[in-house]
Order: C-alpha cells, then structure tokens, then sequence
C-alpha cells in the first residue's frame, strides 16, 4: 500500500511520487492550505493540501487525529523559514495529489503528546504505544533481543524451549496453579523459572542452552517487578564461575554496544557481598554513588548513650556512619524527612553531627547527641569518615539488618537528591553469598538464591556442621544499583543435593515428591554445570532510562496485578469451573 515509511522521506526523493500511510497527528488549516503531520513508526511527515484540488482538499477538511490516512503526492523541499531541524523529514513535505481515509477515528482519552496517567495510559495501551518514548523503547527491547540471540548463538549456545505447564515446588516465590480437567484435583504450575528443566538439559549433553523465557511469580509488586515477566535463562556445562562469569561479561558489553553505542569495560569488578554490605549496606550497589558506610561501632561500645552502645555490643548490631559532602546545609525539615524515609525500613531514628568547623574542634560540630559522646569517641568519627567543613555525618545503630537496609537506602537517596551520581554505566559482579540465611520466625534455614547451589566447600559433613558460615557458588551481576542477573554453579552431586535439602527441612519423602526426577538423574552422570538468568525487562528499562519496567513491556499489569486493557483476571464460566472440579468460595463480607 505505501512506497516508504513517512519518517524515511528525506531530500534524496525531492522530485519523486512517494505514497505513505499513518495516523494524523496534527491537522492545521493555514488560510485555505490544510497541513496534516501524518505519523508512522519511524516518524513524522508533513503532508499539504493545496485547495486547488477539490476533491481530496474536501475531504482533508474532515480528518481529525489519530485517523488513519493513505496519501500519494509529490515531495518538495520546505518553503524557506519552515525547515524542522529537530526531525528527519524537517527539509521537506509532501503535495499530496491523492488522499483515502483508511479508517475514522474516535477523539482520543488523550492526545499523542500528552503525559496521561499511567491507568489511563494502560487502559488504551494500543493508544500508548503510538507515543514516540513508547514505540522507541518497544524498538529498543527488539535490538536487545536480537544481540542477545546473536552473541548466544555465535558462542554455540542452542536454544530450547521448556515447559510452561509444570509442578509447584517449594521455596521461591508463590506460584501461579492452573487446574487440570483430566487429572481432578491435581494442579500445574506456572514455572517460576526454568531452574530444573535447564539443569536436566545439562544432564541431556546439550552442554549450552539458552531461552528468552517468560516466567511467573505470584508477589507483591513495585516498579521493577511484575507478575509475569521475560529472563534470558542460560545454563553451560564443565564450567566454573570464571567461564560463565567472563562469558557473560562478553554478552553484556555485546547487548551495549550493539543496542546502545556504549562501551563497557574490558573486565567488570568484583566484590564480595560481605564487602558490599560493609561499605554500602546493600549486594547490588549503586558504584556511580561516591557513599559509603562507615563501621564506628568500636568507637560506641563504651559509650553511656544505650542507642549507640547498644548495638555496638551487641554480635547481630551495627553501627555506622555515612558522612554527607556539603550536607550541613541541609534543613532541619530535610532531615525530618530523611528520618521518615529510614524509618520504611525498621530504623528508630537518625542521629546526626553537623560538622559547622572542623578545625573548632567539639565547638564547631552540631548534634543533639554531642554531649552523649567522649571527646574520642568524636575525634575518632570524624577522622574515620574523613569530614571536612560542610559536612553531614549520619548514623545507624541497630540490628545489622536494619542498620544496612536503612543507611543503604539513605545512601541511594542522598545521593539522587543532591547530584551526587556520577554518569555513565556502572557493572559489578557480587560473589560469595551466604549459602543459607536464618528464618528466625520459623526458626529454619533458607536458600539464599535456590536449592540447587552449589556450596562453596563440596562435602555434605561439613556443610551440616556449620551451615550458617557456609558460602555459596553464586554469582549476580548488578549495573547501577539494579540487579540484572544472577546465577550460580549447581550442585550435580546427589549427597550434597540430599544434604542441602535436609538443612533446608525438605524431608527425604518431600524431596522424593517434588524433585524425585532430578535426584534420580543425578545418579546417571552429572556434569559439573553453571549458568545465570538475566532480567530482560529489567536491563531494557535500565538502557531506555525508564522508571517502571511497565514502560518496556507492551502489556504489563498495575501494581495490582491487574489488566486495565483487557479487564484480568475475570471470573469464568460455571461449567469452565465444574469441569475442573473447583468451586469458588465467596469471601464474606465482614472478614
């Protein structure tokens, strides 16, 4: 039907009969000349009716936006003082010498340019998607996908799909179950990753797989999280976490290069999440952030303040500091706020120093909490954090936990709210992860990542004896304060695979029942195998610069986990229900 794209007509084809098809949208009438910026994917044309043709001016008159128009006419270089610098077709236009209204359209909720909220936004998302930021960010995702499957395939990865339709298994997040009408009372479940099935691909002798996979995950939601979502899932054998390590690196600087121009480093840096948590209370920090954490607690211990000597005495206490350039001119009002702000992750409060003049001494500091504190104990902060005139020092004292899920927050905060993140890209491989962490209110050991890492030391005795100091084999890669992939060496060792499990309270009877098929394939020659899963949405919503991972997926759900365009989920059908033998129970009112 069209001869180009409206945003490919350019200069070269000054002089040709071009034919092009779109969406108006803007029509203006400039005394008797009717103009209409006719917009397809690649962008924006202006198109102009002369009145000397009737039949096609008439009927220009009647267009209004978003209908749909196929026009046939002669391209011209703009008249002088017109030009458009700001688009690729702002040197020329097109005289159109034939118009047909390919389909009418409705006044739009909102119009192209407009900066709609979001429910309104995904209600019409077939609306939404003709915005330029949008249709740029579906594009974007495309060259992700392409590079990805590029690199993959180059390296002699095979692509292979799994199931979708598979068993529940504990730990991880909540599934989603599908009923089976030919098995009543037995259920599927959505997979939450692939886990199991690529590790048995690995048993397979496939040696390298990869999948752009959607998986699904029952949760709470936020901005960078959704209820069904897309990973590049990928799994390698007789490697260790070199080879994947380095192999990965080279698909990341390939997905930059290829989709953005970015050049990443050669080699990306490593830290251990016992370091990461040290200095920015956090395993996927922000590098771009010149923040750290400052560890006092030997400063506090003998202190007569209980809140600092508290948690400096105390094995599972922390206290530290984190020292604000220039951060004494900040308000009391700002400081309320930032105290609000830490009090979302369990702190009590947010002491500060004020350091006004740091050659004063004592006299030139600010705090409520000075007199609380020994003129070595003071000497001793300020020297450990390096404060300078100007600066803020803020402190944390509490259980670690706490302690680094509120100052690391506050980290990421100060430093977004005064310009202090650096441009540019910022990769981090973190490593050595705890194997297990403790579930103190169910007084158990859980996995880290997932069952099926590989601990650090390789004897199933010893990973029993001390399971709460045991590292794991795992790796993620985090860019930007943003994880976007994670992955580990897996355990291909039945002992150490029934040992996990048994510190993890998966009985032998449960393991049987849930992971029978892996134990048993275990047992038919395992290869030492590895591998990651990257966040594909995740990684676009990085490289687009968008807020919510909402803005790279064509149709995402709220925060509700709901379908604003298609009304989901919905109730079905009485005889849908009774074929699988599933009767729904009505919440009742009062509960």
């Amino acid at each position: 039907m069209r001869s180009h794209y409206c945003g490919q007509v350019d200069q070269a084809l000054i002089g040709e009969t071009v034919t092009v098809c779109g969406w108006v949208h803007r029509r203006r009438d400039h005394g008797g000349v009717i103009f209409v910026d006719l917009r397809d994917r690649e962008g924006l044309l202006q198109v102009v009716f002369d009145p000397d043709r009737k039949d096609i001016f008439s009927a220009a008159e009647r267009v209004r936006s978003e209908y749909v128009l196929k026009v046939t006419g002669v391209v011209r270089e703009r008249p002088a003082g017109t030009v458009n610098p700001n688009m690729n077709t702002g040197q020329v236009e097109v005289l159109a010498h034939e118009l047909a209204v390919l389909n009418r359209a409705e006044t739009p909720p909102f119009h192209h340019d407009e900066q709609a909220n979001e429910e309104l936004r995904l209600k019409y998302r077939y609306l939404d998607l003709r915005r330029d930021n949008m249709t740029a960010n579906m594009r974007l995702r495309h060259k992700v996908t392409m590079a990805m499957r590029h690199f993959l395939d180059t390296a002699g990865f095979i692509d292979v799909e799994t199931p979708m339709l598979t068993r529940a298994t504990p730990e991880g997040a909540r599934d989603y179950i599908v009923p089976s009408r030919t098995h009543p009372g037995k259920f599927f479940a959505l997979p939450q990753s692939p886990q199991i099935f690529k590790q048995l691909l690995m048993m397979s002798g496939l040696d390298r797989y990869y999948q752009i996979v959607r998986c699904f995950r029952d949760e709470d939601l936020r901005a960078d999280r959704q209820p069904e979502f897309t990973q590049l899932d990928i799994e390698m054998s007789f490697v260790d976490e070199a080879d994947v390590m380095s192999t990965m690196e080279g698909l990341v600087r390939h997905l930059f290069q290829e989709a953005l121009d970015v050049e990443l480093p050669a080699t990306f840096p490593r830290m251990t999440y016992a370091e990461a948590m040290q200095r920015f209370g956090s395993d996927k920090p922000d590098l771009r952030i010149d923040l750290e954490l400052i560890e006092v607690a030997d400063l506090m211990s003998s202190v007569e303040f209980k809140v600092f000597a508290g948690p400096a005495s105390d094995p599972e206490g922390r206290v530290a500091a984190l020292c604000v350039p220039d951060g004494s001119s900040l308000s009391r009002k700002e400081i309320d706020d930032y105290t609000a702000f830490v009090g979302r992750y369990g702190a009590r409060g947010l002491a500060y120093i004020k350091v006004n003049d740091i050659d004063a001494g004592r006299e030139g500091l600010q705090s409520p909490i000075l007199k609380f504190l020994p003129d070595d104990a003071v000497s001793g902060i300020l020297e450990r954090t390096g404060a300078k005139t100007g600066d803020l020092i803020f402190f944390g004292a509490d259980k670690a936990r706490v302690v680094n899920d509120a100052l690391g927050a506050l980290r990421v905060k100060i430093g977004q709210d005064r310009g202090l993140v650096a441009d540019g890209w910022a990769p981090l491989w973190v490593v050595d992860f705890p194997m297990f962490e403790k579930d103190e209110d169910a007084n158990r050991w859980v996995a880290l990542h997932h069952p099926f890492t590989a601990p650090s030391i390789n004897d199933a005795k010893a990973l029993k004896a001390d399971p709460g100091h045991a590292l794991s084999r795992a790796y993620d890669m985090v860019l930007n304060g943003s994880e976007i992939g994670g992955g580990s060496i897996r355990i291909h060792n039945q002992d150490i695979q029934a040992a996990v499990f048994d510190l993890l309270d998966i009985s032998e009877e449960e393991a049987e029942e849930k992971f029978g098929f892996l134990l048993t394939a275990l047992q038919y020659g395992c290869p030492p195998h590895g591998g990651i899963a990257f966040g594909l949405d995740r990684i676009v919503m990085l490289m687009a610069g968008a807020e919510s991972i909402r803005d790279v997926i064509a149709f995402p759900k709220t925060q509700s986990a709901h379908c604003p365009l298609t009304n989901a989920p919905g109730e079905v059908s009485a005889q849908q229900l009774k074929e699988t033998g599933i009767r729904v129970r009505t919440p009742r009112a009062d509960s």
